[in-house]
């Protein structure tokens, strides 16, 4: 297996090769070891390779820089997937330009097949974290994979909600597998790798520099039958997900946000060229032609908690977003020091949680 694994890492260090001439070197040789073995007039006919690539091909030499990440693939005991492995998801494998290889952490089964990516801001506000939480446990609930980024905000949420939902999740790194970031997420990290996987192109040692995470969107559309957007604003690093989502024909969807929020201007753009609207999982698992009410029953038991006293029920079913204990009292019909009370209790029971300004929001799970 380690001879394996040396030439399709030798393949893609060979300058001038990218990821769709090493597919079509693959899809004519079969294997990285055939085609360092074929002859440069061989290489030189194949469609897409022309002389110069051929050459680059016989003189490569970095064999000592392949033993050292061979070395730390064993040592790190992280599965080193090829597009010729029957494990290889198939999504993956119908792009134009497939990523060659994927390291891994925890594993990839059929049962991804049904995935969606939840994208969006790394500074989201309360409404985007309620949302993300809602959905990614209700999706995840019903047999959906969910893959987003590991980045700050919106990302880490919905693995966070995918994970609690009883779910699995993918994260794609824009790092090299061994590289955590941002490093707060180490738990995350593992969290994800026990409930899925965490995956990555990049060879051990590369840091999160902006270059690379282009190249990490194309992985999340090109695995997943959908994006879902959350809070993005007009210039998002999401928004190229989604573009890159359209052009490999999946799905994208879009979460609506206030019309005065920079960050929901790109999703809102989104909804207005096409992107489907989404108010809760349903809409996705009817697009997808999966259970509505599955994924429905997941949500329904993490937004109305158990054994709530009627006072409560009031309250609770007021906070999908933040409200002002003055909104709370008045839709409620409450007195004011009766609503106080329930809050403090509700607070201390970890049902709700106090954010600036006396508004208060339903806690999740």
């Amino acid at each position: 297996m380690a001879s394996e694994i040396k030439y399709w890492l030798g393949l893609g260090q060979v300058e001038g090769i990218g990821r769709i001439t090493y597919k079509a070197l693959i899809d004519e040789l079969k294997e990285p070891g055939a085609v360092f073995e074929a002859s440069e007039k061989r290489i030189e006919q194949i469609q897409c390779i022309g002389k110069k690539v051929a050459s680059a091909i016989k003189s490569f030499n970095d064999w000592g820089w392949v033993e050292k990440e061979t070395a730390l693939i064993e040592k790190h005991k992280v599965k080193f997937l090829t597009m010729r492995d029957t494990d290889y998801p198939d999504a993956l494998r119908s792009m134009p330009d497939p990523p060659p290889y994927l390291y891994v952490k925890g594993t990839i089964g059929k049962e991804d097949n049904n995935a969606v990516a939840i994208v969006g801001t790394r500074n989201p506000t309360q409404y985007g974290v309620t949302a993300t939480e809602n959905l990614s446990r209700a999706l995840a609930g019903a047999g959906i994979t969910i893959v987003s980024g590991m980045a700050r905000g919106i990302d880490s949420v919905a693995h966070m909600g995918a994970i609690a939902g009883n779910g699995r999740t993918i994260a794609v790194l824009g790092s090299g597998i061994d590289v955590i970031y941002p490093p707060e997420n180490k738990k995350l990290y593992e969290d994800i790798a026990a409930n899925g996987a965490v995956v990555s192109e990049f060879p051990f040692g590369t840091k999160p520099v902006a270059t690379n995470f282009p190249q990490r969107n194309r992985i999340i559309s090109g695995l997943v039958k959908g994006v879902l957007v959350i809070e993005a604003s007009e210039k998002s690093g999401s928004l190229i997900t989604a573009q890159l989502a359209l052009d490999y024909g999946r799905d994208v969807f879009a979460l609506p946000g206030n019309t005065t929020s920079f960050k929901s201007k790109g999703t809102n753009k989104l909804i207005k060229n096409g992107a489907k609207l989404v108010e809760d999982a349903g809409d996705i698992l009817e697009e997808m032609a999966i259970s509505v009410e599955a994924g429905l029953k997941s949500a329904s038991t993490i937004t109305i908690p158990p054994n709530l006293s009627p006072e409560e029920g009031k309250i609770i079913t007021l906070l999908d977003e933040p409200c002002f204990i003055d909104t709370i009292i008045q839709k409620t019909g409450l007195p004011a020091a009766k609503i106080s009370a329930l809050l403090l209790d509700m607070e201390l029971k970890g049902l709700v949680k106090q954010q600036a300004g006396k508004q208060f929001v339903r806690r999740n799970g």
